[in-house]
C-alpha cells in the first residue's frame, strides 16, 4: 500500500507545475460583464487560456534565472534573444491579467479625471479617441493587443502582435500601458465570433476607468 501511494505521489509530482508564477483571481464573477462580454467566453478565456499560459510559463522558466524574478521584471527583460516559450507565455500571463483587471462591472462610459482630460487634449474628443483605438484593433492582423500607453508623458495608441506588450524591449512602442484590448480570436469567439468591430465597440461599456486613471497618474511620476 505504501509503495502504491509513493508511486502515485511520483506521478503527481511528474505532472505538477511548481508555481513560481500564479494565476491572479478574476476580480469579478464570470457573468459580471454581460452582456458586453459573455459568461462562457470569460470562463474559457480565464479558466483555460490564461491558466495554460501560467502553467506553461512555470515550465519554461524552471531552472533558469527568470524563475526568480517578478512577472513585471520578466516582461521588461524580454529581448529578441528571449526563448519563445518565456516571451509568449510570460506575455500571455501579464497581458491577460492586465486586460481582465482593466474591465469591471458597472463601469465604462466616458473617462473622467486627468486621463479623460489627457485623452481629449490628445485626440480632440473621446469619440475620435475611440475611432483611433478601434482602427488599431481592426488593423492588427491575427492575434495581438491594442494599448493606450504613456510614452515620455504622452498618450499613444498602438498595437503589438501575439503576446508582446510595451514593457518589452522588443516592442516598437515602449512605455507604461494604462489600457488594453485583447484582439485575439479567443477573446471574442463565442459572442462576437468574427465581428471584431462589434467587440471593440462593446469594450467601452466595461472599461475600468478608475484603474486606468490610477495607472496614468503613476506613469507620470
Amino acid at each position: 500500500m505504501k509503495n502504491l501511494l509513493f508511486i502515485l505521489f511520483l506521478l503527481v509530482m511528474e505532472n505538477s507545475v511548481f508555481a513560481q508564477f500564479s494565476q491572479e483571481p478574476l476580480p469579478y464573477a464570470f457573468d459580471a460583464l454581460e452582456p458586453s462580454i459573455d459568461k462562457a467566453t470569460m470562463e474559457i478565456h480565464y479558466g483555460k487560456h490564461h491558466k495554460a499560459y501560467v502553467d506553461n510559463l512555470n515550465k519554461a522558466v524552471a531552472g533558469t534565472p527568470q524563475e526568480k524574478i517578478s512577472l513585471l521584471d520578466l516582461q521588461k527583460s524580454v529581448t529578441a534573444q528571449t526563448p519563445a516559450a518565456i516571451r509568449n507565455n510570460g506575455g500571455g500571463v501579464w497581458n491577460h491579467t492586465f486586460y481582465f483587471n482593466g474591465m469591471a462591472p458597472n463601469a465604462g462610459g466616458e473617462p473622467k479625471g486627468a486621463l479623460g482630460e489627457a485623452i481629449k487634449a490628445s485626440w480632440g474628443s473621446f469619440d475620435h479617441f475611440k475611432d483611433e483605438f478601434k482602427k488599431a484593433a481592426l488593423g492588427r492582423f491575427g492575434s495581438g493587443w491594442v494599448w493606450l500607453t504613456v510614452v515620455n508623458g504622452k498618450l499613444v495608441i498602438h498595437s503589438t502582435p501575439n503576446q508582446d506588450n510595451p514593457l518589452m524591449q522588443i516592442s516598437e512602442v515602449k512605455g507604461t500601458p494604462v489600457l488594453s484590448l485583447d484582439v485575439w480570436e479567443h477573446a471574442y469567439y463565442l459572442k462576437y465570433q468574427n465581428k471584431r468591430a462589434d467587440y471593440a465597440d462593446a469594450y467601452w461599456n466595461v472599461v475600468n476607468w478608475k484603474l486606468a486613471n490610477e495607472l496614468y497618474a503613476k506613469a507620470l511620476k
